[in-house]
């Protein structure tokens, strides 16, 4: 069953691809991955980290991108759909479908936050104010202070989002991210390069490229490479599979796929390169995550390196590009949402979720970090298992391989279906169980 209504489409095969990229290249990326790369031992960590990047690369996200284009609607009508194929009605589908559309306006809102910090220090490291400051106290004073007050930037990052969405698909999101994306990638390798040649930055490459064996009998290393492999691929039931909604029946979907999986992993290991060095240019290990890693620690560690300055501002530029691409995903199921379920314009459907992300995030910046853990911990990975289901279970096989296999020369192997069915779903509740009992989440 396809959803009837017109839609906007990708231009391209690779502006497809580089959207899914950047939606899925964030600050899980940045901040999260080279800490635990480091914790848990590196090369160590990396092995079951890719196991699961495979696992969930090759089912989960195969799974979204086809069930999306499939039924040409977002969540609530590709739920709707399936449950009409096995129970011959719409209604529960549609009803469970809020829940990843919630939960992807919910994420965006606390992401917009996020980026307006990103936007603020970007720009405090072109005008070199940044750089200027002096000591751990005065990176911790001024992230205290953007953390409690933050508006005009937050407003700029949100007045971005809208600008490029309002445009739709191929006008918009996609001519940015063909720009966005190969920036990130170029100027993250540009400071990889750069830290090679910095002395005291190849004590770095030892904490990502040893491995230690007894590392892998660490249950709590494969539980948080499970979670960081799941989030980083950005499964949730929602902007993968409204990405999806928009590609012809001609797109490959598995090879969509795996070069989303390719360079998302990429995208982790350079931050890895870049952040590990330079920590260890400073003399220093990598014992911090989250928003104190990149807007305290890592700030008054860059700033000190050769060429600080400029560091910062290629840095944080970097960065501001990750997030937007993130950003945009997000905010797209509900806006896509909006315009399916009252038949609005793009315009005027971007501009109803751009006013409701712009009041409730000024509300929620205060307490952003809590808000972001509710949706990580609980409200994603519930979204990824119900579209799991919806596709692997509810759908049934004989159509689930129908959708994944279009404009294929070779269908997937037998393999696709029972890993997708019973491996992807295991998985994804395995990481909603995961992340309420272990505290703080393990995302």
């Amino acid at each position: 069953m396809a959803h009837s209504t017109k839609r906007d489409s990708w231009g391209s095969k690779w502006g497809f691809i580089l959207a899914c990229i950047g939606s899925a290249v964030g600050m899980g990326n940045i901040w999260l991955f080279p800490a635990r790369i480091s914790k848990y031992g590196g090369a160590t960590f990396l092995i079951p980290y890719l196991i699961f990047v495979f696992i969930i690369g090759s089912t989960g996200v195969i799974g979204e991108m086809a069930f999306g284009r499939a039924t040409r609607s977002g969540p609530i009508d590709a739920f709707g759909a399936a449950t009409q194929m096995h129970f011959g009605t719409q209604r529960p589908g549609r009803l469970l479908g809020l829940i990843p559309v919630l939960g992807s306006l919910a994420m965006a809102i606390g992401y917009s936050v996020v980026t307006g910090w990103i936007f603020k220090y970007t720009a405090l490291s072109f005008t070199g104010s940044l750089s200027g400051l002096s000591d751990l106290d005065a990176f911790n004073s001024l992230f205290g202070a953007t953390a409690t007050s933050n508006t005009l930037w937050q407003l700029l990052a949100m007045a971005a989002t809208i600008a490029i969405m309002i445009f739709g698909i191929g006008r918009g999101i996609e001519k940015a991210n063909k720009v966005m994306t190969p920036l990130f990638y170029l100027l993250f390798i540009g400071l990889a390069v750069y830290l090679v040649t910095v002395p005291g930055s190849a004590a770095g490459y030892q904490y990502i490229f040893v491995l230690k064996p007894e590392g892998l009998l660490d249950p709590m290393v494969w539980v948080y490479a499970l979670g960081q492999a799941f989030f980083s691929l950005s499964i949730a039931g929602n902007g993968t599979l409204i990405y999806g909604s928009y590609l012809s029946k001609d797109s490959d979907i598995p090879a969509d796929a795996k070069m989303v999986a390719i360079f998302d992993t990429c995208a982790a290991l350079l931050a890895a390169l870049v952040i590990i060095p330079a920590m260890a240019v400073a003399g220093q290990q990598l014992n911090n995550s989250g928003p104190g890693l990149m807007f305290i620690f890592l700030p008054n560690v860059l700033k000190d390196i050769p060429g600080g300055d400029v560091i910062l501002a290629i840095f944080f530029l970097a960065v501001v590009f990750a997030a937007l691409t993130s950003l945009i995903n997000l905010y797209e199921a509900p806006t896509a949402t909006l315009q399916e379920l009252f038949h609005l314009k793009r315009p005027a459907a971007v501009a109803v979720i751009g006013v409701v992300g712009i009041g409730v995030g000024l509300v929620i910046a205060p307490i952003v970090s809590q808000w972001m853990d509710v949706c990580s911990i609980y409200i994603c990975p519930l979204g990824a298992l119900l579209a799991g289901i919806m596709f692997f279970w509810v759908c049934g096989k004989d159509y689930v391989l129908e959708q994944v296999n279009l404009a294929r020369s070779k269908p997937l192997g037998s393999w696709f279906y029972p890993m997708a069915k019973y491996l992807f779903c295991g998985v994804t509740l395995a990481v909603l169980i995961l992340g309420a009992v272990v505290d703080g989440g393990i995302g």
